[in-house]
């Protein structure tokens, strides 16, 4: 299931980026006395009470500006009015209600998605509290005082949007089938090798970067079993995303991410691996998806004998600790390996459910363990009692020992290659937590 979007939306300086930065407890966006410093809209995943969710930071709107800058944060923030969730309006309460809040207010009100007024800069002051009053001029329900600055209610106020976000349920059909996400950079052809799935040309497909703005959705059968296809946008990198459509579909794709079970990550063979595409592949392991990596145009690549195996040594370099990922060389334009991705994803899809029983787990990995125990810290020796898995998709491994937080990265790195040289995991993330016992 995809994960609710957020949109902070307000006049500029009212400290939307501070409230940003405070929600996720980390500094993301930029911060400054001035107004209008934030232009483009920053995102970012993150949950409160369990409940996960999506913030954009967007840029001060200027409702009733005809000129330069303001222009384009006013269409970018349009576009968050028509694709957010959730509406987050904020107010500075020290400045009370201005006429560019109530124009705001009068758009809002045309949107029928849930909206929270949020009164800013209250900082625990008495008289400020007192003066929330005016702000129900605005006709968008009772205000809810807060410092972003100093975090004061900030907690009560993320309750209130927790409890606004829709409760999103898949359909059956979508349960019942291997969710399947096709992402990558733009112009790597996804939508190409979606049309060779479905024999048709389902997806508008140029050779111009970007055609695809959202993520759609087909249905196909392979050997007896339902499989969603879902193509998305091209994911750039954020400092290279411009345009207010082109930011929402990166966020369109970050959904396909959260729906699907396995990701094809899709890469151009005349290009090779790039920084990006290695970040797109860390994405979705961090979402804790299945995942595949397709080199496509592979009919372009001048070769030989030996240029698919050099090519797959240099992938698996680049991707260092990262190489339980498979590689498949493929064509969409001549459709060459193209069902070889979709036997790929549906063994894939088994590991990512594969459930070891815990006896068989400690019959192999106890004398893994004894040989190679976790060093000591400070003086103190890190005894592992067992092992268990606890879930699947993706699996999960509890470690049970007298130190959980003494273990290092290290350690758990290796427990996690030797379970992978054991029992396989092809191209699944493994999730490794330590316990006390």
């Amino acid at each position: 299931m995809s994960h609710p979007i957020v949109a902070i939306i307000g006049r500029p300086n009212v400290g939307k980026s501070t409230l940003f930065n405070r929600i996720l407890r980390q500094r993301r966006a930029i911060v400054d006395g001035q107004a209008g410093i934030t232009r483009d809209r920053h995102y970012a995943h993150t949950s409160w009470d369990g409940v996960g969710f999506t913030m954009v930071d967007t840029g001060g709107f200027l409702p009733r500006s005809e000129t330069g800058i303001e222009v384009e944060v006013k269409n970018q923030i349009q576009i968050a009015l028509e694709e957010a969730d959730a509406l987050l309006f904020l107010v500075d309460a020290k400045d009370g209600v201005t006429p560019i809040d109530e124009d705001i207010s009068r758009l809002l009100k045309k949107s029928p998605k849930p909206i929270l007024l949020v009164a800013n800069k209250v900082d625990g002051s008495p008289e400020r509290e007192w003066g929330m009053g005016e702000f129900y001029r605005l006709g968008l329900g009772d205000p809810a005082p807060i410092s972003a600055l100093n975090g004061w209610r900030v907690g009560e106020m993320l309750d209130l949007i927790v409890d606004s976000l829709p409760k999103k349920v898949s359909p059956k059909e979508e349960e019942d089938a291997l969710r399947l996400a096709v992402v990558g950079r733009p112009n790597v052809g996804k939508s190409s090798l979606i049309n060779a799935f479905l024999g048709e040309p389902r997806l508008i497909v140029t050779p111009t970067p970007g055609t695809t703005r959202d993520a759609i959705d087909s249905y196909i059968g392979y050997f007896k079993q339902k499989i969603l296809l879902i193509d998305t946008a091209g994911i750039r990198r954020k400092q290279k995303i411009t345009g207010g459509v082109e930011f929402y579909s990166t966020v369109r794709a970050l959904r396909a991410l959260d729906r699907c079970h396995v990701a094809v990550i899709m890469i151009d063979g005349t290009e090779g691996l790039t920084h990006q595409d290695v970040l797109i592949l860390e994405e979705a392991l961090q979402r804790r998806k299945g995942v595949v990596l397709a080199v496509n145009k592979w009919d372009l690549v001048p070769k030989d004998v030996h240029t698919l195996s050099a090519y797959e040594r240099a992938i698996k370099g680049k991707l260092g600790r990262l190489d339980f990922v498979p590689v498949l060389f493929v064509s969409a334009l001549t459709k060459k390996r193209l069902f070889k991705i979709l036997e790929m994803a549906q063994n894939i899809f088994g590991e990512c459910q594969k459930r070891i029983e815990t006896a068989k787990l400690n019959d192999a990995m106890g004398p893994i363990i004894e040989q190679s125990p976790p060093p000591a810290v400070r003086g103190k020796f890190i005894k592992i009692k067992y092992v268990t898995q606890v879930s699947t998709l993706p699996p999960r491994f509890v470690f049970f020992c007298n130190e959980p937080r003494l273990v290092k990265d290290h350690y758990r790195r290796f427990l996690e290659n030797q379970i992978r040289g054991l029992y396989g995991f092809e191209g699944v993330p493994i999730n490794i937590v330590f316990r006390k016992k």
